[in-house]
């Protein structure tokens, strides 16, 4: 058997192409490398070298125009571009659908809390749930710099904050009340002045902060803070703002 194979490997052949002016006779081995690189081969991949640059077959370069072939290659690209974007829009339009169904299971949960203690016991669960969840998405932070912290913020600051909480998807059912706890009218007792900041500075290391994306900014969440004394927390949270210091 072995015998036979190399026998085989032996046998010569013409080129598939010497119709085409093929001269080359090759072992049966080396025939299907030698198709591949043939210059003969009229279906050989060849640059257009009058401008597009396009790779088409040989045989083809001598009708090819490289204006008719770039509008059709525009043509398939914006094809696809169309299709892409009304993707898009339908993929849209599901979430906005889903956000709307979103809102409306909210109110109708806000009402019933109203009248029903039951459900209001399990609308209150809910929107624990939603902020654990949010809080666990957000990468931890480190303050290395605690006299960075900016205690009166402006109102473009506390927007530039409000925008990246509500981008990382902050339950919006706490988003107001965190950014009025951005400043230290809203603080708890332990923060409320310089002077309580300075004396309970050695407490802040027993924060657990969660990073304000793309912001020297921290969140320090009350359901990540139950272990800190109660006169450095309130609900839901703090937003603290530096001018540096956060890693």
């Amino acid at each position: 058997m072995y015998l036979n194979i190399w026998h085989f490997s032996l046998l010569c052949t013409s080129c598939d192409n010497a119709p085409h002016g093929c001269n080359a006779v090759l072992k049966l081995d080396s025939l299907a490398n030698h198709l591949v690189e043939c210059e003969y081969n009229p279906k050989r991949p060849m640059p257009c070298e009058a401008g597009c640059g396009l790779v088409i077959p040989k045989d083809e370069l001598a009708e090819h125009n490289c204006v008719r072939e770039l509008r059709a290659l525009i043509a398939t690209q914006q094809g696809k571009l169309n299709d892409y974007q009304q993707e898009l829009a339908e993929q849209r339009l599901v979430i906005n659908e889903h956000k709307r169904e979103l809102v409306l299971l909210k109110e109708f949960m806000r009402a019933m809390r109203v009248s029903n203690p039951t459900m209001r016991a399990l609308a209150d669960q809910m929107e624990r749930e939603e902020v654990v969840r949010w809080a666990n998405s957000l990468a931890r932070a480190r303050v290395t710099r605690w006299g960075g912290m900016i205690s009166t913020p402006d109102d473009v600051l506390q927007m530039m904050i409000k925008r990246s909480l509500s981008e990382s998807g902050c339950p919006p059912h706490i988003i107001d009340d965190l950014m009025e706890n951005c400043h230290e009218r809203r603080w708890p007792p332990g923060l409320s002045s310089l002077e309580t900041r300075q004396n309970n500075r050695r407490l802040y290391e027993k924060y657990v902060c969660k990073r304000v994306p793309g912001k020297q900014a921290v969140l320090v969440l009350h359901c990540d803070n139950t272990h800190v004394d109660e006169h450095m927390m309130v609900e839901p949270g703090l937003v603290m703002i530096f001018a540096h210091g956060i890693e």
